[in-house]
């Protein structure tokens, strides 16, 4: 569907670079200084989920995790009938024995579920996290060069990174926790976002195969018309993906809700990224080309 109100997509994106620059730059310090809020899944402890046949509170909670002989308190989430309980430090097999007896004396009917990763099990999952990323973009670079050009390929991956940082800065300044469902969040919003982008830069691409474009304010109206065309076909895209995600968070269970969270915060930069990042900077790359611009066919 085409946006009916014709408006200045590229004057616009300067705004949208400003918050992006400057949200960049704090996630930037804040990850610098404290890093990102890793889960036991990326660094070594042991996560006890406990299933519950009643709700119990903090106060009954205690009793049962005092006299483990652990130098640090563990992080405690006590939800309806369910309780999880994180340790920085490995769980011995005295102190897990301990630890459950302890909690069936408050509800018999509490069933377990420890995990625990080592230390060289934690870096082995971060460093194999970051080379799933590096590879999906990889991939999209190739993909995109094959497809179109060398400048929709890199204003693509820019975009795809932007996506995937502003995801990653939230997460750092508010303290998130980060975890393996996180990972597959930030996949799937690289995922969205390349698929919005790729719309973008095909009409961008047909419109240039119809149109006489001989200076630089004649390629900025394409870009802005073949946002137009494509501007409502992208966000009910994302909207639609958005409130899937958004009743996930809202009434999905604890161990998706940082996953839901992510994808509801990737998804609101992704809508934007296409439209105000990509483009934008694929004219600027165009505009900074050698060679005049010409109408060109084949390629953009």
């Amino acid at each position: 569907m085409r946006f009916k109100k014709e408006l200045d997509f590229v004057h616009l994106s300067k705004f949208f670079y400003i918050f992006s620059i400057v949200l960049t730059i704090l996630g930037l310090v804040f990850l610098g200084f404290l890093g990102l809020n890793y889960s036991v899944d990326f660094k070594a402890g042991s996560n006890v989920d406990v299933a519950l046949s009643k709700t119990i509170t903090q106060e009954e909670l205690n009793p049962a995790l005092s006299g483990l002989g652990l130098s640090h308190e563990p992080s405690i989430t006590i939800g309806e009938k369910r309780v999880n309980i994180r340790y920085d430090e490995v769980l011995k097999e005295e102190q897990s024995e301990q630890l459950q007896a302890a909690i069936s004396k408050i509800d018999d009917k509490a069933s377990f579920e420890i995990n625990t990763v080592d230390t060289e099990m934690a870096k082995e999952l971060a460093r194999n996290a970051i080379y799933s990323v590096l590879i999906s973009c990889l991939g999209i670079i190739i993909y995109v060069s094959i497809r179109f050009e060398w400048r929709f390929a890199l204003a693509a991956i820019v975009a795809l990174a932007h996506d995937a940082f502003m995801v990653v800065a939230i997460f750092s300044i508010f303290r998130l926790e980060v975890d393996l469902t996180f990972i597959v969040a930030v996949l799937t919003i690289i995922g969205y976002s390349i698929n919005d982008t790729i719309v973008i830069f095909d009409r961008i691409r047909e419109n240039l195969r119809f149109g006489k474009q001989k200076t630089y304010e004649d390629l900025k109206a394409l870009v802005n018309k073949s946002v137009s065309q494509t501007l409502m076909r992208s966000l009910y895209t994302a909207f639609t993906v958005f409130i899937a995600a958004f009743f996930l968070l809202i009434l999905g269970g604890e161990s998706i809700k940082m996953f839901s969270l992510a994808m509801v915060i990737g998804l609101l930069f992704g809508a934007y990224s296409s439209i105000f990042i990509a483009s934008p900077l694929w004219l600027l790359l165009k505009k900074r080309q050698k060679t005049p611009v010409k109408n060109n066919p084949a390629k953009a």
